[in-house]
């Protein structure tokens, strides 16, 4: 099943934590065994046959029966077991996630969770990744999705930069302003301004002295005075209370964005991945509203 949802021996056996030559040696094995061909081999490519497929697909049912079986014998949902491999955006894994998981784990100590943290789009299948939790609009419609919260979105100033520039007070005041532009670290695209009005969004370049590619770099930016940003409002809450951020244009903030644990169609939902991906949504409920 990993080699089929990784599409390399070399990425299976990693996230097996295996030789790779066990995993070509034990897919060689399940072949002769079962007497039919399970895997495509090129130079630049692995991939199921048509036998692969419909083996993985019965693999896939005998494995949620094991784990219901088992769990038979081992009691209540707090003993469930095995490894997850999650990944999660960087400041919400460092802020959010990461402090929270003693909890996580008071419930389930037997479950061992791989945390990725990271701005990168990482390919669930390709990787070995059993969840992700992203932020805006899906753009993979392979993915299974399930909306865990609308991230609010604030304008931001320091006051040395406000003392210097002046405050703006309506759309057409940014004219005048400068921002930290932000590129996204998929694409290096730059995002423009972004505001609703009357029900609509609407966006506007802006002009900028910096532009970073790090959302740390992105406020540590702002704090030091040089331009406005739109960030997540929970990400600055502290800055915002204690005055070294000051909100700006209130009354045009960006839309909420979506988020979104996502999982690959292929992966069975294990009772440790249900586990985790409801925690997970109760926390995000609880410390991200819009």
């Amino acid at each position: 099943m990993r080699v089929v949802d990784s599409a390399s021996f070399t990425r299976a056996a990693n996230t097996l934590d295996l030789p790779r030559s066990t995993v070509s040696s034990a897919i060689r094995q399940l072949e002769e065994r079962l007497g039919a061909r399970l895997i495509h081999r090129t130079t630049r490519q692995v991939s199921a046959t048509h036998d692969g497929l419909a083996f993985y697909e019965r693999c896939q049912r005998l494995l949620i029966d094991y784990e219901e079986a088992e769990s038979l014998f081992r009691g209540a949902q707090t003993h469930l077991h095995g490894k997850l491999r999650i990944d999660v955006p960087g400041r919400i894994g460092r802020r959010i996630i990461a402090p929270a998981l003693p909890d996580f784990f008071a419930h389930h100590p037997d479950i061992e969770i791989e945390l990725g943290v990271t701005d990168r789009a990482v390919d669930l299948i390709q990787e070995g990744i059993d969840c992700a939790l992203r932020v805006g609009p899906l753009s993979d419609s392979t993915l299974i999705a399930r909306k865990v919260a609308d991230l609010a979105l604030v304008n931001c100033a320091s006051p040395a930069y406000l003392e210097s520039n002046g405050t703006p007070r309506r759309i057409a005041d940014l004219d005048r302003h400068f921002a930290v532009n932000y590129a996204s670290p998929a694409t290096g695209k730059i995002e423009e301004w972004e505001w609703v009005e009357k029900s609509e969004l609407r966006t506007r370049p802006m002009q900028a002295r910096v532009t970073v590619n790090n959302a740390e770099a992105y406020i540590a930016c702002c704090l030091a005075g040089l331009g406005l940003i739109q960030v997540p409002a929970y990400d600055v809450a502290d800055h915002l209370a204690s005055g070294k951020l000051v909100e700006v244009l209130p009354r045009h903030r960006a839309a909420p964005m979506p988020m979104h644990i996502v999982y690959s169609h292929r992966q069975h939902l294990s009772r440790r991945l249900k586990a985790f991906v409801d925690w997970l949504t109760v926390l995000l409920g609880q410390r991200i509203s819009a």
